[in-house]
């Protein structure tokens, strides 16, 4: 099973760069964030036509996220309910695993509600993510380096989000549910980025963050054979700020 995670940051603005990476990559399922799109106007027809069921959470101009399969979609699930409002979370079983497409919010600022409101969110994914019940992949655009190899200059971060002590740490809470972060593992201390600002030729410089994770169960880690940022996808016409995380499963 090849499963794939991208921001594709406007599905709108991406969607045939997308659908070329998909018929080129065959993944078996996509995990699809900030799509910024209502549920009326996602593509469902077009994801048919290359093969994938699809099951979306929209919210007009912001967030949204989706799943596509091309093994089945069952038991979808959308957020964590009333408590959160925004379209953050979505999961479904495909081929007998559970998979959560993930946009954790960005925090903002340390002093800032947004940040109090992220790590909730993510307290929120580890709780709902301790009680699974079958194999699980989480993936998604975290919003949060896990550790300063995954930064390229944490100095320059000093006091702000996505390094901060208390995000890292509820990042471990989600792995403390037995979950593995499945590209670090495979690369214990490669330099890796998954996002590169689009101003100052940050791609080009190599001024990258690792904030878009795939976490699998351990009976999936243990049969993963690959996990890897495809870069390619970074550059080009109109690209997302983020690339496309693959894990592939033997």
């Amino acid at each position: 099973m090849k499963v794939v995670t991208w921001n594709v940051n406007s599905l709108t603005a991406r969607y045939a760069r997308v659908t070329e990476w998909i018929t080129a990559n065959a993944p078996d399922v996509v995990l699809l964030q900030e799509t910024k799109m209502t549920d009326a106007k996602f593509p469902t027809a077009g994801f048919a036509e290359l093969g994938y069921e699809s099951a979306h959470y929209g919210q007009g101009q912001w967030n949204g996220v989706a799943v596509l399969s091309r093994v089945g979609l069952e038991d979808v699930s959308r957020g964590f309910g009333d408590e959160d409002p925004e379209a953050r979370l979505i999961g479904a079983t495909c081929g007998g695993v559970r998979v959560y497409s993930c946009y954790v919010p960005n925090g903002r600022a340390l002093d800032n509600d947004h940040y109090a409101y992220k790590l909730r969110w993510l307290a929120a994914l580890a709780a709902l993510l301790a009680e699974r019940t079958q194999p699980t992949i989480a993936g998604g655009d975290f919003n949060v380096t896990p550790t300063d190899l995954d930064c390229y200059d944490p100095a320059a971060f000093v006091g702000a989000t996505h390094v901060s002590a208390p995000e890292r740490a509820a990042l471990a809470a989600i792995e403390a549910t037995g979950l593995v972060d499945i590209t670090r593992r495979l690369h214990p201390e490669e330099t890796i980025y998954s996002w590169w600002d689009y101003r100052n030729g940050a791609f080009h410089r190599g001024w990258g963050l690792r904030i878009d994770l795939l976490y699998l169960d351990e009976s999936l880690a243990a049969r993963a054979s690959a996990s890897y940022v495809d870069r390619n996808a970074r550059k080009g016409e109109k690209p997302s700020d983020h690339a496309p995380v693959v894990v592939e499963i033997d």
